[in-house]
């Protein structure tokens, strides 16, 4: 929970109408977009003019969200995002906890901005530039700790369906369905009481999980081709070319869950997928463990990156070859 002093000073700023900014990671996932959009349901009952500021542009799968045409993109609109930023008497960041986790761009902006920062996250090793943090890296999600935010602000009357469909897709897909090992009584205990508002959960789920494009299914199917075992080390990886991506038409949001299908084979414990993306010059990679093995630390060492103990990703700026070939090096050093 956030300590008692940091809710009543948060307590006093929200009791009259003020200029907020809400802001998720780069590169949206179902729980930076239903934290914020969340908190923006929740906020904007209170009577403050609250504007939601994405990094760049958000997947398909997400853009059901009620309010998600609202959000505005840093990245394609700088000037009026910068604009409404400055403007802003209160920012919150939402699911990251270091500034640069928004983009170069952004992130620099944001560093010159003197302004009252609330950070609300469950990742390892936050930085330092908010007033107010509430961290805490044992919590499933950062939708469930929005509820529990809203919940000791003493407005729980005000989780209406909106801000309960949002907070419930981020419980969903940070807990991988509520599988993963971060998934407590306590967040089956939010997911109860989110349903219990009136959320067409059941749809929800179909709308996150079920619904793919034929070109998807057909990337899958070559990620799976791809995949590749290191039996003795417990791993297994799959890689995507840019060229094969390009064969399917990829859009964003295509290889979402697609890392998760190597830890399902017996005896893997580890796994990772490396997606080649030409245009920003890097390899995107992201890890998966079940049990002990911290693929979080594993980001940090090795490939510029970070997350959970369980769930983590980096990047590389080397080709996909010399990435691929780095990793399985590292893998049979580290973990024999």
């Amino acid at each position: 929970m956030m300590n008692e002093y940091d809710i009543e000073a948060i307590k006093q700023l929200l009791s009259s109408p003020k200029k907020i900014a809400i802001i998720p990671h780069r590169n949206q996932d179902g729980d930076s977009m239903g934290s914020t959009l969340g908190l923006y349901h929740f906020l904007i009952q209170l009577n403050h003019t609250v504007t939601v500021i994405s990094p760049n542009e958000f997947a398909d799968y997400l853009a059901w969200m009620p309010s998600s045409e609202k959000v505005m993109l840093f990245e394609k609109d700088t000037e009026n995002c910068s604009k409404v930023l400055q403007a802003s008497e209160l920012i919150f960041t939402l699911d990251f906890n270091a500034l640069h986790r928004t983009g170069e761009q952004m992130g620099s902006f944001l560093e010159k901005l003197e302004k009252t920062f609330v950070m609300i996250d469950h990742h390892q090793l936050p930085d330092s530039y908010a007033k107010f943090m509430y961290s805490d890296t044992k919590m499933s999600s950062t939708c469930e700790m929005v509820y529990h935010f809203i919940h000791q602000l003493g407005q729980e009357k005000l989780i209406n369906t909106n801000v309960a469909t949002c907070l419930y897709t981020g419980l969903v897909t940070d807990t991988g369905s509520f599988r993963f090992s971060s998934t407590t009584s306590t967040t089956h205990n939010v997911a109860a009481r989110l349903i219990d508002s009136g959320i067409n959960n059941a749809q929800i789920h179909n709308n996150l999980f079920d619904t793919s494009s034929y070109n998807r299914l057909q990337l899958l199917g070559k990620a799976l081709q791809n995949m590749k075992l290191m039996i003795s080390n417990k791993t297994s990886y799959i890689t995507l070319s840019q060229e094969e991506l390009d064969a399917y038409q990829h859009e964003k949001g295509d290889t979402e869950g697609f890392v998760n299908y190597g830890l399902s084979i017996d005896g893997i414990d580890f796994t990772a997928i490396f997606i080649e993306n030409k245009a920003e010059g890097i390899i995107k990679i992201s890890f998966r463990s079940q049990g002990a093995f911290d693929v979080n630390q594993f980001a940090r060492n090795y490939f510029n990156g970070g997350g959970h103990i369980n769930a983590a990703g980096g990047k590389s700026t080397d080709t996909l070859e010399q990435t691929v070939n780095r990793f399985i090096s590292i893998v049979k050093e580290t973990k024999k």
